[in-house]
């Protein structure tokens, strides 16, 4: 670890550390392979297979340039992500994605993409099945701040589900009164729970700054991960 490593804050761990213990790895139950989950009675539907009505460019804000086709949206390398058109706050989160089954790459090169909360705090979406990396970057890591507890991925072209609830981070002005907390289940297994945020999810030492809700980002790593079934529910 150089000096100028940034440590995670409350850890001895440097963000990234490959030498930070690799999870255990969890074989989930068939939930993963089920078809896509009915959402409940009063969740916001953003993403049904029908329409990407509910998304725009994060780079302009013009229509979304994913890719819609029998159902699933897919990332269109480069064109960058895409975000709601609508900003929330404490919520449930419901996504399902999957990883490319052709494997042309290892490490964060294999079905990268990610899933932002207010745009800026994410949660890693990447296929771990059998792909060392990093600890903290692995699929449902808190990117750079919390590995999973476990690694509970599926198999390269099968679907993956993720439902987070997350707290939004409290402001006094330009005070930070409450830091933000997340809790994620990947494929029905607690990878986080009630983890305390640090701050925005970036390369560097994380520092809040004062926001109000923000939209959901899914991110553009240059992969070809498919999306179904989004939704989200106010808490």
């Amino acid at each position: 670890m150089s000096d100028e490593a940034i440590l995670v804050k409350g850890s001895t761990w440097a963000v990234h550390d490959r030498e930070r213990p690799q999870p255990a790895v969890v074989t989930p139950g068939p939930l993963s392979s089920m078809p896509a989950l009915t959402p409940p009675s009063d969740a916001k539907i953003l993403f049904d297979g029908s329409s990407l009505d509910q998304f725009i460019s994060v780079k302009d804000d013009a229509p979304a340039p994913w890719t819609l086709k029998d159902g699933v949206v897919e990332v269109l390398p480069k064109s960058g992500g895409i975000k709601t058109k609508d900003s929330f706050g404490d919520c449930q989160l419901h996504v399902e994605w999957r990883a490319p089954t052709e494997i042309t790459a290892d490490g964060q090169g294999r079905g990268n993409s990610g899933v932002f909360m207010h745009d800026i705090y994410e949660i890693q979406v990447l296929d771990s099945y059998d792909n060392p990396t990093y600890a903290d970057g692995l699929a449902g890591a808190i990117y750079g701040q919390y590995p999973p507890l476990v690694n509970a991925c599926c198999k390269p072209g099968e679907w993956h589900i993720y439902d987070i609830l997350w707290q939004a981070p409290r402001f006094c002005g330009d005070e930070l009164v409450k830091p933000a907390y997340c809790t994620v289940m990947h494929n029905g297994v607690v990878v986080q729970l009630h983890r305390e945020i640090h701050g925005p999810t970036r390369a560097k030492q994380p520092v809040y700054s004062p926001h109000g809700p923000g939209p959901i980002h899914l991110q553009d790593h240059g992969d070809p991960v498919q999306f179904r079934n989004i939704w989200i529910r106010d808490l």
